[in-house]
């Protein structure tokens, strides 16, 4: 009897183990998603999911591309963790209809393979110029020694680097590194079957199931070491993007990042003119935090940043010393210019939509000249709190009897005390209060 039941705890004991490993091959190829404009909380599920993928022992990571660029800064994140990675990465441009744009194309010429599904496309990676003065730029026209106008000193450098870095990639991966060179210096685009025959990807997949089945046996170089894929018999495990990457992209988004500084600045200002409340200061003090963070990651002007808060500071101090509007329409000059220019990219995911900057200029000017002015205007009047405040206040006399006199005050009856003679309806003044017992005389107006 023992030994049946020892036999049966084995076979149980060996069908775990075989499940587990059947189950765990399931988890061999990795499917991570580059979706929309590529930017910090892009990156972070990038790199983390290609990290994560290699600690689970994957055998390949696949990345599903459909994005039409994004930051620089961002990107080259992404590609430094594709070029470290020990594992075969797929570049995957998928669904049909999506696109490889300008970052995209970067990224799927550093993986291992590059494969593109029907009716995608990829290219346009020509960098866009960051705002600012061009100090590189020669006589303008018109004046001694002008030139016909071209692109300036500052616009060459950052085309050549980028033309550069996409060669450096063709040249590691074995493609096209002419057409590269023309999708930045022109801006040029190709479709999938295009692209294909250009030797600009190496696959034409209709899956990512499909992409497995070809990219079987090709010999990639990983980390300088050949490899032979093998991804026939692979499954995929679609990483999905958890709340981390989720509230980055929330608190990275510029109208969101825009909106938690100002809410932050508003609370701490609010909090420091009206001390006790404590909402507003922690509200404020919370919000100003997670937007110096999302600022961080984001290509922010601070030059747009001193205009914003030299903004709020004059049309703060038009409710505290006026001015006839002077200082109030200045500081709302400022607030919007420096709004404008508060994100130092003309990338227009990465830009703050004009009318949240309209809705909070007109919410600031409401705020820092009429509800500052009423905290202020609160704040100077005399306190209303305990009996200090009946001293003065005009009573009437309600009833005069022998064992004292009633007299009506703020809606009450209060017994009172007069060193001269009072009748009934008689308007009297309080002088004093001891205990529970006014002290009144009658009115000036009823001497008179």
């Amino acid at each position: 009897m023992k030994g049946k039941l020892y036999d049966m705890f084995i076979k149980i004991l060996f069908l775990a183990v075989f499940c587990l490993g059947t189950s765990a091959s399931y988890a061999d190829a990795w499917l991570v998603e580059v979706d929309g404009a590529v930017g910090p909380a892009t990156a972070d599920h990038m790199v983390r999911g290609l990290a994560k993928a290699q600690d689970a022992g994957a055998e390949l990571v696949v990345l599903r591309i459909d994005t039409p660029g994004g930051l620089d800064s961002a990107m080259r994140d992404m590609i430094k963790a594709v070029l470290a990675s020990p594992i075969p990465v797929l570049g995957y441009v998928a669904p049909s209809g999506a696109h490889a744009a300008s970052a995209g194309t970067y990224l799927l010429y550093a993986t291992h393979v590059a494969a593109m599904a029907p009716g995608t496309n990829l290219g346009a990676a020509t960098p866009v110029q960051i705002s600012g003065p061009d100090l590189g730029r020669g006589p303008s026209p018109g004046e001694e020694g002008a030139a016909p106008p071209g692109p300036s000193a500052m616009e060459k450098k950052v085309v050549n680097d980028a033309v550069a870095y996409i060669q450096s990639l063709a040249q590691l991966r074995g493609r096209n590194a002419e057409w590269a060179e023309r999708a930045v210096r022109e801006g040029a685009s190709l479709s999938a079957e295009d692209a294909l025959e250009l030797g600009v990807v190496d696959l034409l997949a209709e899956s990512a199931d499909d992409l497995l089945e070809l990219a079987d046996g090709r010999q990639v170089s990983v980390n300088g070491v050949e490899q032979t894929v093998n991804s026939a018999e692979l499954a995929l495990y679609h990483h999905q993007i958890d709340w981390r990457s989720e509230f980055l992209a929330v608190i990275t988004d510029p109208n969101v990042a825009y909106i938690l500084m100002l809410v932050g600045i508003y609370g701490l200002i609010i909090e420091f003119y009206n001390p006790g409340i404590g909402l507003p200061g922690v509200l404020g003090a919370l919000c100003l935090l997670l937007a110096l963070y999302a600022f961080q990651v984001l290509p922010v002007s601070y030059a747009g940043l001193a205009l914003i808060l030299l903004g709020v500071g004059l049309m703060t101090a038009e409710a505290f010393a006026p001015s006839f509007g002077i200082l109030g329409l200045g500081g709302l000059a400022a607030f919007v210019i420096g709004s404008v220019m508060l994100m130092d990219t003309e990338l227009p995911a990465y830009r703050i939509a004009f009318p949240v900057i309209a809705a909070f200029a007109v919410f600031s000017a409401a705020l820092c000249s009429i509800a500052l002015g009423l905290i202020l205007k609160a704040r100077r009047q005399v306190s209303v709190s305990g009996v200090e405040h009946l001293l003065g206040q005009l009573a009437v006399v309600e009833k005069v009897t022998p064992e004292g006199t009633w007299v009506r005050l703020d809606g009450e009856l209060w017994n009172a005390e007069s060193a001269q003679s009072l009748a009934e309806q008689d308007e009297v003044t309080v002088d004093a209060l001891d205990g529970l017992v006014l002290t009144v005389s009658p009115s000036k107006k009823e001497k008179s």
